[in-house]
């Protein structure tokens, strides 16, 4: 589950503690968008009464850092017992980004790294290069399913975690992505949307119960989807 940006501390803990009465067992949270020693804070606090075994928490930077500091935030950021951060410096520049691996105290995944790297070639350099934990795959900015499927394979050979995330799709695209990620047997939490923050989206058999998102076979689209498909 995503909280898009931090608040102050009572209003986090009230999220958290809402997400975990709903089954959620992990929590990715956006940093980089106020103060680091506030967001610092606000993690102490949340990890004063959420243990790691409790809640496992990631965080995603969004390329917030810069080269110059970007370690040392990590080495603050690494006593919460997070699981991972996503993106801490911008895309594009490997050799940061490379060192930055090899030196870190906390596993990195890259997200934005990834978009627009499109040759087989040039992706299987890009993860020798830089050698991170972790790859994040978003199929709608990878080449789709199967762009998303050769960064897998490329991952796996050698030995980089991966996970995937959903965009902002409507309820069309998050049902097939939700039923090819499935198909690929990770075990690990991922990260897709529930089509929540869409004021404007077909209505579907998808839903979130326990933490994870299922298809209700019990349920229809919405008939004017089912009308625009027929005509």
């Amino acid at each position: 589950m995503v909280l898009s940006r931090m608040g102050d501390s009572a209003f986090m803990k009230a999220q958290i503690v809402e997400k975990l009465e709903q089954g959620f067992s992990c929590i990715k949270m956006k940093i980089g968008a106020i103060d680091f020693r506030e967001e610092l804070r606000l993690l102490e606090s949340i990890r004063k009464d959420f243990s790691s075994d409790e809640i496992e928490l990631r965080v995603d930077a969004n390329g917030a850092f810069t080269p110059d500091e970007a370690l040392n935030k990590l080495n603050d950021l690494a006593s919460f017992g997070l699981h991972s951060i996503e993106q801490p410096i911008k895309q594009g520049n490997w050799g940061f980004m490379k060192k930055l691996c090899e030196d870190t105290p906390l596993p990195i995944a890259l997200d934005e790294e990834l978009i627009g790297v499109t040759h087989v070639t040039k992706k299987q350099e890009l993860l020798l290069t830089i050698k991170p934990q972790n790859i994040i795959l978003k199929p709608s900015l990878v080449g789709g399913f199967a762009g998303s499927e050769e960064w897998i394979d490329l991952a796996e050979k050698h030995g980089i975690g991966w996970w995937i995330t959903s965009a902002l799709e409507s309820n069309i695209g998050l049902n097939a992505i939700a039923q090819w990620t499935y198909t690929l047997n990770n075990k690990m939490p991922q990260g897709l949307g529930t089509g929540a923050l869409f004021t404007n989206n077909f209505k579907s058999p998808l839903e979130v119960k326990n933490g994870s998102l299922y298809y209700d076979q019990k349920k229809d689209w919405e008939e004017k989807l089912i009308e625009h498909l027929c005509i």
